[in-house]
């Protein structure tokens, strides 16, 4: 929905999708980092970068605490992003590099090729 435009419902509907996430007793957290990185993204698309730095932020909290590093590099990729369309480039490489730098396989996925171009575009 918000890569065709209609951000507005994409909000509503990625609100949603926390509500339930967060609701007590939900045990089902797997996706949860992805979630609020998309409403980071989202938020970006509406130039709202204050709020998507907090999403983004948050995403890579739930990661780190799930150990899930896929879900940490996808969203340190996207708040590397941020930072560096904010001239903060030296923010955005301490960020990215530790995590890109775990991987040990792999290269050949998306994620990954993204964060490399990205890291390479901020002088790593």
């Amino acid at each position: 929905m918000a890569q065709t435009g209609d951000l507005d419902n994409a909000l509503r509907l990625i609100d949603e999708q926390i509500e339930q996430v967060e609701r007590p007793g939900w045990e089902e957290r797997v996706h949860y980092a992805e979630i609020l990185r998309l409403k980071g993204w989202m938020l970006t698309l509406r130039d709202d970068q204050l709020e998507a730095e907090k999403f983004y932020l948050a995403s890579n909290d739930v990661a780190r605490e799930q150990k899930a590093k896929s879900w940490e590099l996808r969203t340190s990729t996207s708040l590397a992003r941020l930072w560096q369309s904010q001239g903060e480039d030296k923010k955005a490489l301490d960020l990215l590099k530790p995590v890109y730098d775990w991987f040990t396989e792999g290269f050949d996925t998306k994620d990954l090729k993204e964060a490399k171009a990205l890291l390479e575009e901020l002088g790593d």
